[in-house]
């Protein structure tokens, strides 16, 4: 059942034909046979049987909903009651959270059965999924390629049928680019519309949860449990939960319409078999009906490097915290305060996260502020207000997720600024606060998959994902698998 989704293994726990605590000891049979993906950090065997059991029990009682008893992952960002949560960094390599982050929490409520912790790039900056300091993860497409980043773990747990669903977040693309470059479906939410409570923080005006699974009627589900108002998070919207899945089913791909952004369409570093697939998929839209136009979003061009003086900056007054004194890694027998400060961080922090405090604190500092961060968050307006321009004309805006497909384990490890632009098409809808997904469209050399990116108006998911499972009713891309190693 490996290859099933959300909706079918619910049909077949209904209808009798497996249990939960099958569909559970399977995950942690293949988990344990793919262990050379390197997609867990943490397994929980223990706890996620006595979880298939109690769901089991509900079913046995009629209190089962749509996610009763299905396994599943979670990043390694979110908080997990008595569950160590490291976000791959050996500052958090040993921190066990004594509560559950918000998303958990609704997920368990919902009857999921949570199985481990997947690999991430460290405190989720990366774009590859190499700098953890538990190690790289490997593309189950391409044991040679990388799965994408950050939520590299999940998004190779997923494509690899490990779990049929995981948990993500997605700061820059971190959902959706790691989604196209394994061939998984993998949704942004709104800004707000998932609580962020629980989640350690990256850039906290950016950052946002979302699910990972094969279908975008499987995102509709998990999302329908995930969003939600709460109180502990001040920057979460109040504002009533749709029902996804009938918003969903009532988006006609006849007569939607659908923007193709002349900058994306136009941008250097696009390799061609990308630029052939997304014409291929927008080709597809139009011949089921949607109206498929071209638009304009002049200012596309500045958000890589609005976001790498944003991000950073929030960044370096998050990380701040993690001083060696209260929690997280301490070094050995300091000499003095600044000394436990220096050493603790410098050995507790990888390369890259030391490289964005570095480049943040230094956009932060006195002199600098005016000529960089505010100026920054000036552009980020303007990104903004090309948004809402288009989505005056169009329903949804259609391009690429990822300017290649998966790239070989290490070859960008050298020059960030290369990684950094493996999310030039995602980071824009990070600075609007937009929802957007990847869902596959395609394969490119080497057999390695391709993502279609679709970006929605503030809080309408629901045509969002309507628009997506329109396109994957007439297209079998979210079918493929990659071939399972024994």
């Amino acid at each position: 059942m490996h290859d099933q989704t959300i909706a079918e293994l619910a049909a077949a726990l209904e209808r009798g034909e497996c249990s939960s605590v099958e569909l559970t000891r399977a995950a942690l049979e293949r988990i344990e046979r793919a262990a050379d993906l390197n997609a867990f950090i943490t397994v929980t065997p223990e706890s996620a049987l006595a979880e298939a059991e109690a769901a089991d029990a509900a079913r046995a009682r009629g209190e089962a909903g749509p996610l009763t008893g299905i396994p599943i992952a979670h990043k390694d960002i979110f908080c997990t009651e008595g569950v160590r949560t490291s976000c791959a960094s050996r500052m958090l390599e040993n921190f066990v959270p004594p509560y559950d982050a918000f998303v958990v929490e609704r997920l368990r409520a919902a009857g999921t059965v949570s199985v481990g912790k997947t690999n991430m790039d460290e405190f989720a900056m990366g774009s590859s999924n190499e700098t953890s300091y538990f190690g790289a993860v490997k593309n189950p497409w391409d044991r040679q390629a990388v799965p994408g980043g950050s939520s590299g773990g999940s998004a190779a747990a997923v494509a690899a049928g490990l779990v049929p669903a995981a948990t993500g977040t997605d700061t820059g693309g971190s959902i959706r680019q790691p989604a196209a470059l394994t061939g998984i479906s993998g949704l942004k939410p709104t800004y707000g519309r998932v609580s962020r409570y629980g989640i350690v923080a990256f850039a906290s005006s950016l950052d946002q949860a979302g699910p990972m699974a094969s279908s975008a009627e499987d995102l509709a589900i998990l999302l329908q449990d995930m969003a939600g108002f709460d109180r502990r998070d001040s920057t979460c919207v109040e504002r009533p939960v749709p029902d996804y899945r009938a918003q969903m089913a009532a988006t006609d791909l006849r007569g939607l319409r659908v923007g193709l952004p002349r900058e994306f369409l136009e941008a250097e570093g696009v390799d061609a078999e990308v630029s052939g697939g997304i014409s291929a998929a927008a080709q597809a839209l139009g011949d089921a009906g949607a109206e498929v136009r071209e638009i304009s979003l002049p200012n596309a061009g500045m958000a890589v490097p609005v976001y790498y003086v944003i991000a950073p900056a929030e960044a370096s007054s998050n990380l701040s915290r993690f001083d060696g004194v209260r929690y997280g890694y301490r070094c050995e027998a300091p000499a003095d305060l600044e000394d436990l400060y220096k050493r603790s961080r410098g050995e507790g922090f990888g390369e890259e996260v030391k490289r964005r405090i570095m480049v943040g604190t230094y956009a932060l500092s006195a002199g600098y502020y005016d000529a960089y961060y505010h100026k920054a968050q000036q552009v980020r307006r303007l990104v903004q207000q090309d948004f809402a321009r288009a989505f005056e004309s169009v329903d949804v805006i259609a391009g690429p997720t990822a300017p290649s497909t998966a790239f070989p384990l290490g070859a960008k490890a050298d020059d960030p600024v290369q990684m950094y632009l493996s999310d030039i098409f995602t980071i824009a809808v990070n600075l609007a606060g937009l929802p957007a997904l990847s869902v596959p469209a395609g394969f490119g050399g080497g057999g390695r998959p391709i993502g279609l990116q679709l970006i929605g108006s503030h809080f309408d998911e629901g045509r969002l994902l309507g628009a997506a499972h329109g396109y994957q009713q007439i297209t079998d891309w979210h079918r493929q698998r990659p071939p399972v190693e024994e």
